[in-house]
């Protein structure tokens, strides 16, 4: 595996050290500015605790939405701070910057197994410019680095790329389980075959670089969401008023051409929920080469989620990635719905391994309470497809030396 060759948090004495860590705390908060979903905290307490365990002086780097290099009060960490002493029972120290001298003198006064979180990174404009006097005041704080922000590994930034330069990094325990539960999608044994990829989610062109890249190593495709309108007209049908990438007709033709010739099977909906548009509160079910003009596809049908489930049922691993209609509505949530909850149900058996990408697919798991019975949840949407297309990710790149 991957994971392997890269340096490990548990392979390094931290006792008395300054461990610098950068994780991904960009949580959703609630508009009274508390935390709305705690998921990516709890991804990174593993690692968190480990070092309080072993004598660390952990220092904890993360952003918190878009504020461009400007203070937003709003953005602040503070009240994830806050959730973060509740998940550890313990107090979490807090200061209102990245770099300077307050920061200095909070780190200075840090004993064996304290926690001291920082200020939002990106309140300065130097973090997403990877600025390298930024990114050396900022490893002037730690002895060592840990990265455990997998979600913006695919990102060249100051906090996560800037500051390996200056200090050895060592990959976080969330960090290890993303990359080998991704390297086994890129690499999978035989006793993991046959090896399916389920596609969902708004757009062919978002998923060109994965599907080229995954093509020759699964059994498997099977399209979903809003980017199976683009696959069913280029079968010829009509798709009425839903979502089309024009651009991508032809490659979806040569997609479904190849998958074909080497002998992969491609599984697209027989059925369609469709509706005047998106914000009815239902729709009817049509075959999908009877979908009206005036009409808008937003679901897979019951007889494609029951096909879908036929053709999966073989499946020893399956990477899921985007989800099958626009979910957030209760009237076209029921195809993502089915699909979640069936390899949930797979997967508690131990009959497959489930994986999923990040972003629209994980909200879903989280929405429909399934969440925690797959075999891993990325926490990074880009990250994880960048990933898959076979790219070098410069935060992953760091850890080898």
């Amino acid at each position: 595996m991957i994971a392997m060759e890269i340096h490990r948090v548990d392979e390094v004495k931290v006792k008395g050290k300054r461990v610098l860590v950068r994780v991904d705390f960009n949580v959703p908060l609630t508009s009274d500015g508390d935390v709305a979903d705690d998921t990516r905290i709890n991804a990174a307490i593993p690692t968190i605790t480990h070092l309080m365990k072993n004598g660390a002086k952990v220092i904890l780097v993360s952003h918190l939405g878009r504020p461009k290099g400007q203070r937003k009060p709003e953005l602040s960490l503070v009240p994830v701070a806050k959730r973060l002493a509740n998940i550890l029972r313990k107090e979490v120290l807090f200061v209102p910057d990245v770099i300077g001298e307050e920061v200095e003198m909070a780190v200075s006064s840090l004993e064996e197994g304290d926690v001291l979180m920082l200020e939002n990174v990106r309140f300065y404009p130097e973090e997403e410019k990877n600025d390298p006097e930024f990114a050396r005041k900022l490893a002037s704080l730690g002895d060592i680095f840990v990265s455990d922000a997998f979600s913006v590994a695919h990102r060249a930034h100051a906090s996560n790329v800037g500051v390996a330069q200056y200090l050895k990094a060592y990959a976080g325990f969330l960090m290890i389980k993303e990359i080998e539960n991704l390297g086994m999608l890129l690499d999978p044994s035989d006793e993991l075959r046959p090896y399916y990829v389920i596609m969902g989610g708004a757009k062919v062109s978002d998923k060109i670089g994965v599907i080229d890249n995954i093509l020759d190593k699964v059994d498997g495709l099977f399209i979903g969401g809003g980017m199976v309108f683009t696959f069913l007209k280029a079968k010829g049908y009509e798709i009425g008023k839903s979502l089309l990438e024009e651009d991508y007709i032809e490659y979806a033709k040569e997609v479904m051409e190849k998958a074909e010739k080497t002998g992969k099977k491609i599984v697209l909906p027989t059925d369609i929920v469709v509706a005047d548009s998106i914000d009815a509160d239902t729709g009817e079910v049509v075959p999908v080469d009877a979908i009206p003009a005036d009409k808008i596809g937003l679901d897979i049908g019951p007889k494609s989620i029951e096909l879908f489930k036929k053709e999966l049922a073989d499946g020893k691993l399956v990477f899921w990635n985007g989800p099958m209609g626009v979910f957030e509505k209760d009237a076209f949530a029921e195809g993502t719905k089915a699909i979640a909850e069936y390899l949930a149900e797979r997967c508690e058996k131990d009959e497959m391994k489930v994986v999923l990408g990040g972003g629209d697919s994980a909200a879903a798991a989280h929405k429909f309470g399934v969440a925690d019975k797959y075999t891993h949840v990325s926490t990074g949407g880009g990250a994880s497809l960048k990933f898959l297309e076979g790219k070098t990710l410069p935060g992953i790149q760091v850890l080898y030396w």
